[in-house]
């Protein structure tokens, strides 16, 4: 799977948002070490708190399915999508400072690892 093609696949993922209060849509594909990829978008509820990021929906899809070996994510939106510090959080328990993320527009791609979008994470290494 190419960049180009996971992007693709983030944006269609975007179609599915249900964002009535952010009027934000956001798309993710997530591009697993067997080749599989999970789709996911935000799913927002009255009670804030509550509300799903595209990102961690396609991580989630992808745990419950037995899968927690990731190679690449891709994040699609109008505006320059950055993870949140919870998925930036959920993807450090899977992914090392080195897995990349794409953020994209229909203008715009910017691509990042883990460790520039958050350096130092808490991980397991830290409770010991």
């Amino acid at each position: 799977m190419t960049e180009r093609e996971l992007i693709a696949l983030a944006f269609e993922a975007k179609k599915r948002s249900y964002s009535p209060y952010s009027h934000f849509q956001v798309g993710a594909a997530l591009l697993c070490e067997d080749g599989s990829v999970y789709l996911g978008c935000n799913i927002e509820n009255a009670s804030y708190g509550a509300t799903n990021c595209a990102e961690r929906t396609a991580i989630f899809k992808a745990v419950s399915e037995g899968k927690t070996k990731f190679l690449m994510l891709a994040v699609a939106a109008d505006e320059l999508p950055l993870p949140c510090g919870i998925c930036r959080q959920v993807i450090s328990e899977f992914c090392g400072c080195e897995f990349p993320i794409i953020v994209a527009t229909d203008s715009e791609e910017k691509r990042f690892t883990l460790g520039d979008l958050l350096p130092n994470a808490f991980t397991s290494e830290s409770l010991n």
